[in-house]
């Protein structure tokens, strides 16, 4: 695996120590940080992929809307036999 060295100096670096968790590592703290952004922009394309999907599959958008106002507080009526 390739391992990268990234230089972080002056009021970034400032500001880092300032805002982690005393707990952590500048190290764990930036890793965790790169993690973070890089699910947010993989949750971004998922929902960009899943928007077309819908737009491309009405049946799926129209059971979505159905679903959107079904009454889920309130148990299901019985059919009678």
């Amino acid at each position: 695996m390739k391992a990268t060295t990234i230089k972080v100096e002056g009021e970034l670096l400032a500001e880092l120590e300032r805002v982690k968790p005393a707990s952590q590592s500048l190290t764990t703290y930036v890793r965790s940080v790169l993690r973070q952004e890089v699910r947010r922009q993989q949750m971004i394309a998922a929902a960009d992929r899943y928007t077309e999907f819908l737009r491309q599959h009405p049946d799926e958008r129209a059971w979505l809307d159905a679903w959107d106002r079904a009454d889920l507080a309130r148990p299901p009526k019985r059919k009678r036999r």
